[in-house]
């Protein structure tokens, strides 16, 4: 046990002593139960609880299904504090994995195992009732099962999942390796040696199963040939089931996440379409902190974080299932550079307004190029290029959407601007006054490409008073992604206008080369206040790896492609080429 996981277990132990609530039972006792599935199948499943509990006694549960097995010296504090409190803490580990019989298959057994479970509680004397709670996988399995729960189960805490799998797995078409494919190696089922950036840059992928790891993994192959929303492999079965699950759910939740964690995006959509008999008693928080809940803020030390999940957890459970009190709804969120939270009756934040900051590529004597952005639209109309080399890609640096590169996500100082020729710096003027972000930024980019297909990034930075640039989102779409609905023809009209939209009628449904075409790269929620005299820069390029797989500059499945080609990227600006950035603005006084 390294020094890193001895120092988290003594924090853990930490924010159970702070708690304001007594210990009941000092002395903890341990059974450890094979609880069988219908299918003769049996569950590794222990169940902490008081040893002085009077007999007869019935007592609030909390579960968690897991399939951590390494994480069991996390999972004993929480059950020896738990029950020391009165609860019974009950940790099952997933069919597969923890000495749990059966074959380990991520998610498709979750459903039906969770609930036989459940059912077993449910007619047990000594359950008075039950409340779930996971983060990550842990999160999944309850959301799994959150629609049929048995009566015994008053609510669940769920942190940092979400039912959207698609919106975890890919943005526009683009697959986030550092999640999947680091995730799919750690989890194999069977240990997997192989590099890990190797893996990812592996050609063509959909074979890096097999050739680079031992075996093939029809789950992780499925995941990689589905690139687009409207692929079967997410519109049926399992993973539509999952998405359609909040719609369905009565029962009170708390929904943790965080802005820098990789299921922020997939969280936010299932808190949208709960039920409204859910969303009435379910909290939302979303902090500032990644996936493990350590501050991410490079630049700051923020005295307000609040990330220590154990008071949250046990102050919610202690209301519903000891208090037997229903929590009314509520929504807190973490305002990243006023270093407060804000509190809401519902979601999405309030927006005030929208702010517009143009792109312009102008010309500069002697300077050559000044790259800008402008609250008006720039005149006359100019361009900006770059190469982009699927064989060199820009490192990430400053994610939201990482987790084996997890030194790497968060808010971080970065790069000097155009720091390679290949990624693009705009920036504006100092602020006038300062404003809060609320929600999703939009940058919509005037493009073209001499290929079949490829991808443009962007990523959102606040040059702070210290003249250092640290980032705010980032996230990265593709041609083909955004086509045909937003194309432009070459005399530089909109397909918004008549004339154009007739010159397009008979024209199939792939990218022309060299073709205009409007593409949007659309960023995750984020609630942040940019100071007076800060400024915005925005840098475009086409690659960020590895939050996202490597763009082959060819149409096409990503996870087939065998060969990748250089890429000559035009960016335009003004006149009816509206390059911009669409900042939404908090409304305070909501």
């Amino acid at each position: 046990m390294d020094n890193s996981f001895i120092k988290m277990l003594k924090a853990l132990e930490n924010d159970y002593k702070k708690l304001d609530m007594e210990v009941l039972y000092p002395d903890v006792q341990t059974t450890e139960v094979m609880l069988p599935m219908s299918d003769g199948v049996k569950l590794k499943t222990y169940v902490y609880y008081g040893k002085e509990v009077p007999e007869g006694s019935s007592l609030p549960v909390i579960l968690q299904r897991s399939p951590y097995a390494h994480s069991m010296d996390i999972y004993q504090v929480h059950g020896k504090n738990l029950a020391q409190r009165g609860f019974v803490y009950i940790l099952q580990f997933c069919r597969g994995t923890g000495q749990s019989e059966g074959e380990w298959e991520p998610n498709v057994n979750e459903r039906q195992d969770g609930l036989e479970t459940l059912h077993w509680l449910q007619s047990e004397p000594w359950v008075k009732n039950i409340g779930y709670w996971g983060d990550s996988y842990l999160a999944s399995t309850g959301w799994f099962m959150a629609d049929v729960v048995p009566s015994k189960v008053k609510g669940m805490y769920l942190g940092v999942y979400g039912t959207d799998r698609f919106t975890s797995v890919y943005s526009k078409g683009m697959f986030r390796h550092d999640v999947l494919t680091s995730w799919a190696m750690e989890n194999a089922g069977y240990p997997v040696d192989s590099d890990y950036l190797e893996s990812c840059r592996f050609m063509p992928h959909y074979k890096v199963d097999e050739c680079l790891w031992g075996r093939k993994l029809p789950w992780y192959r499925q995941w990689i040939t589905a690139p687009r929303e409207d692929d079967a492999y997410w519109q049926q079965g399992f993973w539509k089931m999952l998405r359609e699950i909040p719609s369905k759910v009565n029962i009170p939740l708390l929904i943790t996440d965080a802005w820098y964690d990789h299921h922020l995006g997939s969280a936010l959509k299932s808190y949208e379409t709960l039920s409204w008999e859910a969303k009435k008693h379910t909290t939302l928080i979303v902090g500032c902190w990644n996936h493990y809940s350590e501050n991410c803020i490079e630049w700051d030390e923020p005295q307000n974080l609040q990330n220590r999940e154990v008071p949250i957890m046990i102050k919610w459970f202690r209301t519903l299932l000891m208090e037997d009190r229903i929590p009314e709804s509520k929504v807190r969120t973490y305002i990243i550079g006023a270093d407060e939270w804000k509190e809401y009756p519902e979601w999405p934040m309030p927006v005030k307004s929208q702010k517009k900051f143009y792109f312009n590529a102008g010309e500069r004597a002697g300077s050559g190029k000044k790259l800008t952005l402008s609250e008006s639209p720039a005149e006359p109309l100019s361009k900006t290029e770059f190469t982009y080399d699927p064989k060199n890609p820009v490192p990430s640096l400053g994610a939201e959407s990482m987790l084996k590169s997890i030194n790497k996500v968060g808010s971080m100082y970065q790069p000097e601007p155009g720091f390679r020729e290949d990624v693009l710096s705009f920036i504006s003027e100092p602020l006038e006054e300062e404003f809060s972000i609320a929600g999703k930024m939009r940058v919509y980019l005037q493009v073209s490409t001499d290929c079949d297909d490829t991808a443009f990034t962007a990523k959102v930075m606040e040059v702070r008073g210290d003249g250092k640039s640290v980032n705010i989102r980032s996230s990265i779409t593709t041609i083909a992604a955004d086509y045909p609905d937003k194309r432009y023809v070459s005399d530089g009209k909109s397909v918004h206008d008549e004339d154009s939209r007739k010159a397009m009628e008979n024209r199939e449904d792939t990218y022309t080369p060299g073709e205009i075409a409007e593409v949007c790269v659309e960023m995750w929620d984020i609630a942040w206040k940019l100071q007076k005299g800060s400024r915005i820069r925005v840098d475009i390029s086409s690659s960020d790896f590895p939050q996202y797989s490597v763009h082959s500059n060819d149409a096409g499945i990503w996870s087939r492609q065998e060969k990748t080609r250089v890429a000559h990227q035009v960016i335009y600006c003004g006149g009816v080429y509206s390059s911009r950035l669409e900042i939404p603005v908090l409304n305070e006084r909501s």
